[in-house]
């Protein structure tokens, strides 16, 4: 029910914002990065949320233009299907969650 929902959606949140700490960490060291691949599934699979918070606090991925062309692109079709969701959506996300 919408407890899943809710728990799902903070393991998500708390984790997106874990892994953009990491890369930030890995950039000031010039160690290994977490793919910019990566960074945007999260946010897809829904830690938008603490990908924009992570990048505002972290002041980390906030200005390479063509990764925030992707982040937004995300951010607007999740929104669009938040406000208008398709019937098959909403059926997966009922029988999901």
């Amino acid at each position: 029910g919408g407890m899943d929902m809710f728990l799902y959606l903070g393991a998500i949140n708390a984790l997106t914002f874990a892994i953009y700490w990491l890369d930030k960490s890995a950039a000031r060291r010039n160690a290994r990065r977490i793919p910019e691949a990566t960074l945007l599934l999260l946010g897809f699979l829904g830690g938008t949320p603490a990908a924009l918070l992570a990048q505002r606090s972290l002041r980390h991925k906030n200005r390479k233009q063509s990764f925030q062309l992707k982040f937004w692109a995300i951010t607007f079709v999740q929104l669009g299907l938040l406000l208008f969701p398709p019937p098959v959506l909403q059926q997966l996300l009922a029988t999901l969650f």
